[in-house]
């Protein structure tokens, strides 16, 4: 049989046996009306006080939202936002709008204009965070080391976050939190945050928060820079808002984690030989960095010595010249990337995660931005041909082979849970 996959940005497929086991998350319906939805909670929250007796006319509002690495419809949300802000009597040059990149490239104009709207760009002052730049300011100190954020957050009136919730690879979920830490913050605090010893710990993975070493250093340091409104919002495959979450950190955070958990996580009853894998589409596997996530959720479900075929598109390639590329080049085996005995540094817990994988199973990768060269300096294996990827696998796996395809990659959490 055939199936459908979320690639790039036009998706592919792969022919896999008929006995595949097809895991993908319960797909919600998109709301009715996302914008009036949205403005609806803006005035009424899950909890505290609505959005307009939060801000006085003439507040400097600082709005948080996701990079151009991220799903998010920032195009359907920060319209009623802005809208309900000039409700509020916020004239628009008094509301700046913050990209929590963390340590991601910025966006060209065109890329921006696409993300948030050419009207949003052309009406409201727009600050694309640098997580190397000046523009950061001590908040305070979390284990021992200095949190720097971004100014214009930090020193706005009124501070407001966006987000989307998905499961996350070694921080439990995305949005909430990870919006101000590693979203704006210093590369000295975002080092920290991912430091080796917290992405080695077993906690640091997808949907756990209580006692995960990451998330508890991305809460506390949000913590010294709370936003005074958290808006998250749930997705479905097609990117239309099914549940919004309006209200103060954590109670709007735990409500969005809690709804997308109870459809992301999948069980099944065995580790699987082969596992076909995605990233998520556009514009999540928009490079090798930001594909390792694939590459985690088939390593919660293949067999160790198993195989995985990740199909990622990396229109971004690795990228290239990156600290990522730096780190890839010099090592020379899976054990070497996975080592979490020395110091932090930038990229390091991509390339440590990727080693993890690579020591329980092999990878083959099928992408059209990147070169069997470029693949191999990875140490994953080259699939041009993903339907004949496949086929070899299962020829060497031989007769019985259980496969498994997670479609929608880490927006998927599959877990073994023995019958």
């Amino acid at each position: 049989m055939r199936v459908d996959l979320a690639y790039g940005r036009h998706g592919t497929s792969v022919e896999v046996p008929d006995s595949t086991e097809v895991i993908v998350p319960l797909d919600g319906p998109a709301l009715a009306d996302e914008a009036g939805s949205i403005s609806r909670a803006l005035r009424q929250p899950m909890a505290g006080p609505p959005l307009e007796d939060l801000v006085r006319p003439g507040a400097r509002v600082a709005v948080v939202f996701p990079d151009l690495t991220r799903p998010m419809p920032n195009r359907t949300v920060l319209p009623p936002l802005l809208t309900e802000l000039a409700r509020a009597g916020v004239p628009d040059d008094r509301v700046t709008l913050l990209c929590a990149t963390g340590t991601h490239r910025q966006a060209t104009p065109a890329e921006m204009a696409d993300l948030v709207g050419p009207e949003v760009v052309a009406r409201y002052a727009i600050v694309d965070h640098d997580a190397n730049g000046e523009g950061h300011v001590p908040v305070g100190v979390v284990d021992g080391v200095e949190i720097l954020i971004q100014r214009e957050y930090v020193e706005a009136d009124v501070r407001i976050l966006t987000g989307f919730v998905e499961p996350h690879f070694f921080a439990g979920f995305s949005g909430g939190p990870k919006g101000v830490c590693p979203g704006l913050a210093a590369t000295t605090t975002i080092l920290e945050a991912h430091h080796p010893r917290r992405i080695a710990d077993a906690r640091a993975t997808f949907v756990t928060r209580v006692g995960n070493p990451v998330h508890d250093f991305v809460r506390a340091a949000t913590a010294l820079a709370p936003p005074h409104l958290s808006l998250d919002v749930a997705i479905n495959r097609a990117r239309h808002v099914t549940a919004v979450f309006v209200g103060p950190l954590p109670d709007a955070h735990d409500a969005a984690c809690a709804y997308v958990e109870a459809s992301a996580v999948r069980p099944v009853d065995a580790p699987f030989d082969l596992v076909v894998s995605t990233n998520g589409g556009h514009p999540l596997d928009r490079s090798l960095y930001q594909a390792v996530k694939g590459m985690a959720a088939a390593e919660r479900i293949v067999r160790t010595g198993g195989v995985v075929v990740l199909a990622a598109a990396c229109e971004d390639g690795v990228p290239g010249g990156g600290a990522f590329a730096r780190i890839l080049s010099a090592a020379g085996t899976p054990a070497e990337l996975a080592g979490a005995s020395g110091g932090a540094e930038l990229d390091r817990w991509q390339a440590q995660v990727l080693g993890r994988v690579l020591t329980l199973s092999e990878v083959h990768l099928h992408s059209g931005g990147l070169g069997a060269a470029e693949i191999e300096d990875a140490l994953l294996l080259p699939a041009p041909d993903l339907d004949a990827a496949v086929a070899a696998a299962l020829r060497r796996l031989g007769p019985g082979a259980r496969v498994a395809v997670i479609p929608e990659g880490p927006l998927t959490v599959a877990s073994v849970v023995p019958g």
